[in-house]
């Protein structure tokens, strides 16, 4: 078993890139794929439980008292990230599903495979573990607001806070206080830490289970729409160069240590995408094109965090260390 987590482990980049192909070519050739919307939710919550597994609740609250770190990350994601983007959605202003999908994807920080990401660079995922609860309640309150800065009225009109509220409520606080409770046990029963093996165990092919549903539920969408979504490539990749060079600027503005500096790039990088699709999902027919302009996001992205995991320790190091 041990053996197969390490190989897995290994390679994991790999692998969610061999998932997201394979999850394109089902979406596109096989009729009713669609319907695997359904289960991005459930899977994405044991996605999450299981990184909340990963790190011992002890160390989420001495990193919660980490007041330099988390200013630097709200700053980035919730001041710099804003400005960002609406100057980026200055390009499919006149296109309005496709303004309010970009939006809606970027003024949103990454509460999930973000971890993941930044610990395979040698960043603090422990410090964005204990940020994700915060990140997740800063933008449901905060995202109305830009998008009545953005967008004006109508924006705020279709994006209820509700469907935010229900997804903190299943894919932070359930996932988390779950964690919290087989650590709990795991202290005195053996039953709790099998869970917790198994659980960690099985993060790879989580993720893997997640990009796939993910992709083949929105992949017919968005080879119906590819004509109209090409437009967004070079916003999306615009926004990964250019909030990397700001993350690594505000890691020195507020003096922070490599492992920092390297989770806060990461952190401000990186779109909560997953999140926000069943968001999407559930907007109006106006703006039915939005969850393809989500997904997207979702794709080249990733592709993204392949290079960042790549070139991000190169960037971001001690003087000490050798260049990659």
């Amino acid at each position: 078993m041990n053996a197969v987590v390490a190989w897995l482990e290994h390679r994991q980049i790999g692998l969610y890139l061999v998932a997201i192909v394979a999850a394109g070519v089902v979406g596109l050739t096989l009729p009713g794929a669609h319907h695997l919307e359904a289960a991005i939710e459930p899977v994405l919550a044991l996605l999450l439980f299981a990184t909340f597994l990963g790190v011992p609740f002890a160390a989420i609250g001495k990193s919660l008292r980490d007041g330099r770190f988390l200013a630097a990350v709200g700053v980035l994601n919730f001041v710099v990230v804003p400005l960002v983007a609406y100057g980026l959605s200055r390009f499919v202003a006149d296109e309005p599903a496709l303004l309010f999908g970009v939006l809606l994807v970027l003024l949103t920080p990454c509460i999930d495979y973000v971890i993941v990401f930044a610990g395979l660079a040698g960043g603090a995922s422990e410090r964005l573990l204990a940020a994700a609860p915060l990140l997740m309640l800063a933008q449901i309150l905060l995202l109305p607001l830009y998008l009545l800065l953005f967008i004006g009225r109508e924006g705020v009109a279709v994006a209820e806070v509700g469907p935010f509220a229900r997804a903190f409520l299943l894919l932070i606080v359930v996932p988390l206080t779950a964690a919290a409770l087989v650590q709990a046990i795991a202290r005195r029963h053996r039953t709790g830490v099998l869970i917790e093996r198994t659980m960690l165990g099985l993060m790879v092919l989580l993720m893997m289970a997640t990009l796939f549903t993910v992709v083949v539920s929105q992949a017919g969408a968005v080879g119906d729409s590819l004509g109209q979504l090409l437009v967004l490539v070079p916003i999306y990749v615009g926004f990964l160069v250019v909030m990397a060079a700001l993350g690594i600027g505000a890691g020195r503005i507020f003096r922070l240590d490599v492992p920092a500096t390297r989770a806060l790039v990461f952190s401000g990088a990186t779109r909560n995408s997953l999140v926000v699709l069943p968001l999407a999902l559930a907007l109006p027919a106006s703006l039915s094109l939005a969850p393809v302009v989500v997904v997207t996001q979702t794709l080249v992205e990733l592709i993204g965090m392949v290079i960042f995991v790549r070139f991000v320790p190169s960037l971001v190091r001690n003087d000490s260390e050798p260049v990659a």
